[in-house]
């Protein structure tokens, strides 16, 4: 196996940079050119020279022998001076050494998974948390990052591995006397644990915490979409016009508020009738985004809306209201009633989506542990035990992938792939 290297801080020019080694030639690599090894896990400054004894850099270097090291292989630190020359010098002569080369995206996390050191859970826990740009994002990847699910998927596993014992016993040995059939309670704790499964499945998803709350601002030509759009995200980011049909098209921005992630989307004015090819198109995508949004603010004639849409007055500055029941009064132009509108959205919001701190299971985790409710879910009273026992098989089958157990080689490229090299 080769031996690994790669900047694992950020990128240069910084105060500090750090170059990771993981693999059976990391203690080499330090030796070459550090002179020798230090003392294990022990921060030691060391002067570093290339082959030809040139001076890299003066360095703290730091030797950790596996297995227990986050990759689960010998592992080498080399915390440099950050600035770009300082680390390509150190790689090249990295790239010299006999069986060493430079990581690939998620190659050191990946043999950390290899190594047992983490699993598939952990692992798409810290993919999301390297990628985290809010406190909920942050708070829910390092659940995930820390175990919180695996630990929950294990306890899961051993039941169903216990009903399977319960079955295999009277499958093999129903000819003696010690062993007698299933018992009553048999059907009940499948029944239960089918139960546990299915309200982890209804629990708020992780892509609506990846991707944000999404609120569609819809209404007539003229109704003040973008205005508001503009307001509520603070910038200006869609034109607007007193001219009918000026937003032709989907308009997306991401933004944090209160620490909880949404993506706002203002589209085409809606209206039965239209000349323009161009705006037809536009209000065929704003029709669409209607049922993709998890919260609709209605800026349109009262009642007119989609179910569920929140009923918005604008331009309160300009004219009397017209609304009778109006979620919100609001004026882009003065700001009035913008940050109780922006309040109400961030508290919406957070009933919806995970609760801070909480595991949410992202679209493929979510579809294993599906098929696992669901194969406990057809296990049905006095059915064939061979049949009972394949169920159950089958069940444990989707929690061992679930982890990565049992785990497709396209499956981890894809997922690793999502990391940066050096992680």
């Amino acid at each position: 196996m080769d031996t690994i290297f790669a900047l694992s801080s950020g990128a240069p020019p910084a105060a500090i940079a750090v170059v990771r080694i993981s693999g059976p030639k990391a203690g080499e690599a330090l030796a070459a050119l550090a002179g020798s090894l230090p003392p294990p896990r022990r921060a030691v400054a060391r002067t570093l020279r290339d082959a030809s004894g040139d001076l890299l850099d003066q360095a703290l270097v730091l030797w950790l022998p596996g297995p227990g090291t986050a990759t689960g292989e010998d592992l080498t630190e080399l915390h440099l001076h950050g600035g770009r020359a300082v680390v390509a010098a150190v790689e090249q002569a990295l790239a010299g050494l006999p069986g060493h080369r430079k990581a690939e995206p998620g190659e050191f996390t990946r043999r950390a998974f290899a190594n047992g050191r983490i699993d598939l859970a952990e692992a798409e826990g810290l993919a999301d948390l390297l990628v985290a740009e809010t406190e909920l994002q942050r708070r829910s990847a390092l659940a995930a990052a820390g175990g919180a699910l695996s630990r929950q998927v294990e306890s899961w596993r051993e039941e169903v591995l216990r009903l399977s014992a319960a079955i295999e016993a009277v499958l093999d040995f129903s000819d003696e006397d010690d062993v007698s059939g299933l018992s009553a309670a048999f059907l009940r704790d499948v029944r239960e644990l089918a139960a546990q499964l299915a309200d982890w499945l209804a629990r708020p998803r992780a892509e609506m915490l990846r991707e944000g709350f999404r609120i569609v601002l819809a209404g007539p030509p003229n109704a003040g979409k973008s205005s508001l759009f503009n307001a509520l995200i603070e910038t200006e980011a869609a034109i607007t016009a007193p001219t009918a049909g000026t937003t032709r098209d989907v308009i997306e921005r991401n933004v944090a508020l209160a620490g909880v992630p949404f993506t706002f989307v203002d589209t085409a004015g809606l209206r039965s009738q239209t000349a323009d090819p161009i705006e037809q198109v536009g209000i065929a995508k704003a029709e669409a985004e209607l049922l993709r949004a998890d919260c609709v603010l209605w800026l349109g004639p009262e009642g007119q809306g989609p179910a569920a849409a929140w009923e918005i007055e604008t331009k309160t500055d300009l004219a009397a209201p017209a609304k009778h029941h109006a979620h919100h009064r609001v004026s882009a132009m003065t700001g009035a009633g913008v940050d109780a509108l922006r309040r109400s959205l961030v508290n919406h919001a957070l009933a919806a989506m995970p609760k801070p701190g909480d595991v949410a299971l992202n679209a493929r985790q979510h579809g294993l542990l599906g098929e696992a409710a669901s194969g406990l879910g057809a296990i049905a009273e006095g059915e064939d035990l061979l049949l009972t026992a394949e169920k159950l098989r089958l069940a444990r089958v989707s929690l061992d992938r679930l982890t990565g157990r049992a785990s497709t080689e396209d499956m981890l490229d894809a997922l690793f792939g999502r990391f940066c090299i050096g992680k």
